[in-house]
């Protein structure tokens, strides 16, 4: 039976239930608003059609008083949106026009692209790939109205990682991009003839989907389920649809110079030449390229012919795959499972232990007996939850000492969990380490998981309430900050055992070099062959050295030697100073100078020094300003590798300071992390008469610096190795010596490569 009733200037009328809207019939609100459609309880649910006051209108399924299931809406401004929808937001598979004729087609997720989907610019431009949070984001191909096409990884809509750009003459640029800026080694494969370049662009227009999933047709809609449930009584806000959510396209435009290079994934689809002979002979100039942010350092050519040319293309795509430093683990990986047994107990620990008061921690709070063990079946227990991994044991050792650890760095505990037990999962470092550990990193790259040997792990437990201490005391101590110690015991038997630390090169910053420095000679070399971007490199492949300001540089040296007087006093030996340059674009490159010194003198009047003007230590390289701290203009969170204070920097009065890199970033200034330095590399010696002088080149660089590998001791088995190898080496240059001389050896080397400038 349909009855009308009016309230406070809204109309109802239709099908009731003891006077509340339920079954089918048409509300008016006072301020115009109308839906007509069906009703459960005063709530609209199921089919229905509502028209806004400002000229919007929705068509589709409701639940709860939402826009839920799937549904059409139209705005006045001449954008529609048809597909699914979830509490009020476009949810799920869905296609969007926007008035200026952009079209996305794709999954959408809280409003925002999130997924994969094509976009269609007006002006003719198409990206088909990964979104994440409204933004390209992840693998994806942009292809330009004019014919280029990049075949990539994205980062908030800059091409960042490696890719492919083919050009719309049929040439190619396999390299790395940062914030959509070449940075890096690449190979520049210059079209070979017009017929060729033809033939090219037809096979990649063939071959530009990425998967059979990158394209989305409206006819997928029809068999969408609408069933979804919700409860809110109160009517839907006019002022639902504000935000437009179109996309500018200027943001990716691009020419030859835009991208950087260093691809780590396979196009061979795109690069099978198919259109060619096998016995052509034509002469191609292939050119190694260098970028340093989108700025041309290094070029080298090499000719090669017919088929070579071919082959040289597969040879360097093979060569860059190898060289990617992580790897996502999926289901049906060997560490698949360890991944999740994993993320299983760090968020059980955390969810346990956070609970409980913060605390002083107690004699009995360290050692092997303090620990949380716990069986995962998986079926689950009143304890732990069903999972899809296998039966494991898991052991947290110190939990109480590594929460109070983690409160002292400064780390919020939700964050922890959702940055090492996220949906996104971990990835593995394709590099181990001479130990033979695996590398696990968090997919927001804040945190290392690296898997210990028994040994390791019983000298950190014996020098855990030392190292308490030590980082209490030290707010600034650059010694690896761990976070974690946890122990998997599998089905018969076997143990893995971790530890949880922070990433030293957790930036925005592209790391363009990276250092093991132990203070030795023997075997600290990288095989030439062996080296490329992404090779940590060891101390006699180091050839700079690097000069900073007198502050920052005191400040550097005086934890360096607290940090090795702890390490000493622990009778740890082989730990090194992991060390990365993010090196600024070369137009800050200072050509060939004098010596290095003579650009660090102290202030002179002309009364002191009436010929040539010196630049004073204190003033950093051209390409990086320090300016006074604004806490409102940096991120001040805690990083996982720092939690100290701002610097002080004697260029700028002795006060705090930023790090201005002008055109990228404002970083706020700590020790280890965002600290400037000018590097010089010794080029030659020139000798006129009787004089010489030595020529440098000058970098500026961002430096990024912590110490490594300290679960070493010095112990029976490690004085029978130094024993053995300074029989056959000098004992000075083996890495292998007691905890006082290392110490000494390894502060000693630093000092010369950070000199103090007189």
């Amino acid at each position: 039976m349909s009855i009308e009733i009016i309230l406070n200037g809204d109309m109802y009328f239709g099908d009731v239930k003891g006077m509340i809207p339920h079954g089918k019939g048409k509300y008016t609100w006072s301020d115009g608003t109308v839906y007509e459609g069906c009703w459960e309880e005063g709530k609209m649910t199921g089919d229905g059609r509502i028209t806004w006051s400002s000229g919007a209108s929705y068509e589709g399924d409701f639940s709860g008083g939402y826009l839920d299931g799937f549904g059409k809406l139209t705005k006045p401004d001449g954008s529609i949106y048809v597909g699914s929808w979830r509490f009020n937001n476009q949810h799920g598979i869905g296609r969007k026009q926007y008035s200026n004729s952009d079209i996305y087609d794709g999954s959408w997720k809280e409003g925002v692209h999130e997924g994969n989907g094509k976009y269609a610019w007006c002006n003719g431009n198409m990206y088909i790939g990964n979104w994440k949070g409204g933004s390209m984001c992840g693998r994806g191909v942009m292809k330009w109205m004019n014919g280029d096409l990049f075949d990539g990884h994205w980062l908030n809509g800059y091409r960042q990682g490696s890719g492919v750009y083919r050009f719309e003459d049929g040439s190619y640029y396999f390299g790395m991009w940062t914030k959509g800026l070449k940075d890096g080694q690449g190979m520049f494969y210059p079209a070979k003839s017009r017929s060729h370049s033809q033939s090219s662009r037809s096979l990649g227009k063939k071959k530009v989907l990425i998967s059979p999933n990158s394209s989305f047709r409206s006819e997928r809609f029809k068999d969408m389920k609408r069933s979804i449930s919700r409860s809110l009584s109160e009517k839907i806000s006019i002022g639902l649809f504000n935000n437009s959510g179109r996309i500018s396209s200027k943001r990716v435009s691009l020419d030859e110079d835009g991208g950087i290079g260093d691809p780590a994934f396979d196009n061979t689809d795109i690069l099978s030449n198919e259109g060619e002979s096998e016995g052509d002979d034509n002469v191609t100039d292939v050119c190694e390229r260098e970028y340093i942010q989108g700025v041309l350092i290094k070029e080298m050519s090499k000719s090669y012919a017919g088929s070579s040319y071919k082959r040289e293309q597969r040879k360097f795509q093979m060569k860059e795959m190898k060289k990617k430093p992580s790897l996502d683990i999926f289901a049906g990986h060997k560490s698949y499972y360890l991944m999740l047994n994993l993320q299983l107990g760090i968020r059980y620990t955390v969810g346990k232990i956070t609970p409980v008061p913060l605390r002083e921690v107690r004699h009995s709070d360290f050692g092997p007996r303090a620990r949380l063990r716990m069986y995962f079946s998986r079926k689950g227990s009143q304890l732990t939850p069903s999972h899809s991994s296998v039966d494991f044991y898991w052991k947290d050792y110190c939990p109480m000492v590594f929460r109070n650890l983690r409160e002292l760095f400064k780390l919020d505990a939700a964050d922890y969990m959702m940055s090492i037990c996220g949906d996104d999962g971990l990835r593995e470092l394709s590099s181990p380490g001479k130990s033979g550990s695996i590398f696990y990193l968090s997919h927001d790259d804040r945190f290392v998981i690296k898997t210990l040997r028994t040994s390791e792990l019983q000298v950190l437990l014996k020098m855990l309430p030392s190292y308490y201490n030590h980082v209490r005391a030290h707010d600034n101590t650059l010694i690896t900050k761990f976070y974690g110690l946890h122990e998997i015991t599998l089905r018969g038997g076997k143990k893995v055992e971790f530890v949880v630390m922070g990433n030293m090169f957790y930036t925005e910053l592209r790391i363009h070099r990276r250092y093991d420095l132990k203070g030795s000679h023997q075997g600290r070399s990288t095989n030439k062959d062996d080296i490329t971007e992404g090779t940590t490199l060891k101390d006699l492949d180091l050839a700079y050295d690097f000069h900073m300001d007198k502050s920052l540089r005191d400040a550097l040296f005086k934890q360096l030697y607290q940090d090795c007087m702890f390490l000493e006093s622990q009778h740890i030996i082989d730990y090194s100073l992991l060390l990365g340059l993010h090196f600024r674009a070369p137009e800050h490159l200072k050509g060939h100078l004098v010596p290095p010194d003579a650009f660090h003198r102290p202030h002179k009047t002309p009364a002191d020094d009436s010929s040539t003007c010196h630049m004073d230590l204190s003033i950093p390289p051209k390409g990086l300003l320090l300016v006074t701290h604004e806490p409102s203009s940096v991120d001040t969170a805690p990083g996982p590798h720092s939690r100290g204070c701002t610097m002080r920097a004697y260029s700028v009065g002795d006060k705090e300071v930023d790090l201005l890199l002008p055109g990228t970033a404002r970083l706020r200034v700590q020790l280890g992390v965002n600290m400037p330095a000018q590097a010089n590399h010794k080029v030659s010696q020139e000798v006129s008469g009787s004089q010489e002088a030595e020529l440098f080149e000058v970098y500026d660089v961002v430096l990024y610096l912590g110490i490594i590998d300290i679960l070493q001791e010095y112990n029976m088995r490690k004085k029978i190795e130094h024993a053995f190898k300074s029989v056959r080496h000098d004992p000075m240059s083996i890495s292998v010596a007691d905890p006082k001389f290392y110490s000494k050896r390894f502060f000693s080397f630093l000092e010369k490569i950070f000199p103090a400038d007189m």
